[in-house]
């Protein structure tokens, strides 16, 4: 790890009028990271990345990016790469000459063609924007962030609207940045690409973090479950459970493997089949779904 972080926020404050978007939010991104950024529909995840960007002044607080200002376009621009939701390409160019005009823009270097692979767009190289499906649009996109292989790859849901072979060849090409030494940051509302994929989340709630760590961290505040139907009139049970709407039993426990022995040695001592039974430990969701209820 580099002893400069690649991203360094330090009680980062932004108010719009008498909205206070976020609030005393510090964290720090390392050299190399996959770190994904979530949060609940309005607790202040954009704002701060369009700070970080350099898009947004802060009210109050520190935000470092290579340890410059990222308001500093001369040296941060350059050794940065931003995936928006949606780019906005003049619809006239062509796909060439669009990927040409982010060279331009961001003062990097690279070989168009090579970048056309990368987002497997070779095929459309002539075509226009207007006339490139949505899940083409966004590979076109994914290239404004890739071209020249920047340092730092901001991916703002960078699979909406990509069918499953487009997705997974994207984050082939995501793999390949990191194996060459680009950090990653990415939001997302597919959860599950976060939980495959990165190495620390952040989850924001109303501005700040309701928890930050790695995906096994953030899942360990909360019990694991095996869930499971029983047969009428079957024996009580060895475990405390709960009986879901569905007609489930559902178990939770912060001693997975220890509670389903025993469950499984009481059902084979009882004869009893349990069907449909599932375990396993808390996911990404379930830790999202509980903000809520903290």
């Amino acid at each position: 790890m580099s002893p400069t972080p690649v991203i360094d926020v330090e009680r980062l404050n932004l108010t719009y009028g008498d909205f206070h978007a976020v609030k005393d939010l510090s964290f720090q991104v390392e050299r190399g990271e996959f770190y994904a950024l979530l949060g609940t529909n309005g607790a202040g995840k954009t704002s701060t990345l369009e700070t970080i960007e350099g898009h947004r002044v802060a009210t109050s607080g520190t935000v470092r990016v290579f340890g410059e200002s990222p308001r500093d376009r001369a040296k941060v621009r350059p050794r940065m790469g931003i995936m928006l939701q949606e780019s906005g390409f003049s619809p006239d160019l062509t796909v060439r000459e669009s990927i040409q005009l982010i060279g331009t823009l961001t003062q990097r270097t690279d070989k168009v063609e090579r970048v056309l692979g990368i987002v497997d767009l070779t095929a459309k190289a002539t075509t226009k924007v207007s006339q490139l499906s949505g899940g083409e649009k966004r590979r076109l996109d994914f290239a404004t962030a890739v071209y020249g292989t920047p340092e730092l790859i901001f991916l703002d849901e960078p699979t909406t609207g990509l069918d499953i072979q487009s997705r997974d060849h994207l984050w082939d090409a995501v793999d390949r940045l990191r194996e060459e030494g680009s950090t990653i940051v990415l939001t997302t509302h597919y959860l599950e690409e976060a939980q495959q994929r990165a190495d620390r989340i952040g989850l924001m709630h109303k501005g700040t973090f309701h928890r930050e760590g790695t995906v096994s961290e953030l899942t360990q505040t909360l019990p694991s479950t095996i869930s499971f139907h029983l047969p009428t009139r079957a024996p009580a049970l060895p475990l405390p459970a709960t009986r879901e709407p569905d007609g489930k039993f559902l178990v939770e426990t912060f001693g997975l493997q220890k509670d389903l022995h025993t469950l499984l040695r009481w059902a084979q001592d009882q004869a009893v089949e349990l069907g449909d039974l599932q375990a396993g430990p808390t996911r990404l969701d379930d830790v999202f779904r509980s903000i809520g209820n903290d």
